[in-house]
């Protein structure tokens, strides 16, 4: 008896803690100046499988204000980042929008943060992520809030390895019917988009995309478990986790250090260090 009364004694003693864990704050309760100074930074986990973009955060608290705040997102194949690419006039975006490109619709949404200085003071419809309480923005604004929300969470992180921008190279030669290149985007000194593919010798098709459509054949001929794109993409994310191309070690050009990758990796790696040093 004294035993099942332990029991119970601990279990209600764990649930009290847990109700006396901080909850997250709302638009009343959230208090900025509990925040600790310094550049913030959040990324969301994965690309979007149909739009290609993943979005990104990144902010400065200064003496319990919001200093600046940007928001971009960066694209599974690298290159320009999307403010840069709606910039151009390379999104499409004000074609269909009638309050103009993205890039403009996403500053709205940091005045808005700027002004407010509340990332829980706004209100979106859960299912679009959309709100009518920001005048110039008619494009999903979660992905933001929520993302200034997880970086406070986090705490500051500071800025990364690497300038900003993107990055390109590619090796001298074509072998095998294929030119290896690399192209990696970074955003506030981190890496958040990088992509391993071949150049073709001959035709318009890279070896990602022949190998998604399942004329590489790496399985097939070559008895690998994985196919050529799917071990890429395993290199690609072992470098989003390590942010730096020299920090991986290689025997025979196959590293151990990525699970599931038995083909030769050291080709992207020391393409992503060309580039990033050029």
């Amino acid at each position: 008896m004294k035993k099942v009364l332990s029991i119970l004694l601990l279990v209600v003693l764990a649930l009290s803690l847990a109700g006396c864990s901080e909850k997250k704050p709302t638009a009343e309760t959230f208090n900025l100046s509990k925040y600790a100074d310094g550049i913030y930074f959040a990324q969301e986990d994965s690309f979007n499988e149909r739009t290609g973009w993943k979005n990104v955060v990144t902010f400065e608290v200064k003496d319990g204000k919001f200093e600046w705040i940007d928001w971009n997102a960066a694209n599974r194949n690298g290159g320009k980042d999307k403010k840069t690419t709606a910039a151009d006039g390379e999104y499409g975006m004000a074609a269909v929008a009638t309050q103009g490109e993205w890039h403009l619709q996403a500053e709205a949404a940091e005045a808005f943060l700027l002004e407010t200085q509340n990332p829980y003071a706004v209100s979106y419809d859960a299912e679009t992520g959309k709100t009518d309480e920001i005048t110039g923005a008619t494009i999903t604004v979660s992905y933001f809030f929520e993302l200034v929300q997880d970086a406070l969470a986090k705490g500051p992180v500071g800025r990364g390895l690497w300038e900003d921008g993107t990055y390109y190279a590619e090796v001298d030669e074509f072998s095998n019917g294929y030119k290896y290149s690399a192209r990696v985007t970074v955003i506030n000194g981190y890496i958040v988009a990088a992509n391993w593919d071949g150049v073709p010798e001959n035709g318009d098709i890279g070896k990602k995309q022949a190998s998604i459509d399942g004329n590489y054949g790496m399985v097939a001929r070559g008895g690998a478990s994985l196919e050529w794109h799917e071990q890429a993409a395993l290199a690609e994310a072992h470098l989003l986790e390590i942010q730096d191309p020299t920090a991986i070690a290689f025997t025979d050009g196959v590293s151990d250090d990525i699970s599931g990758a038995t083909m030769k990796v050291n080709y992207f790696f020391e393409l992503v260090d060309k580039a990033l040093n050029n």
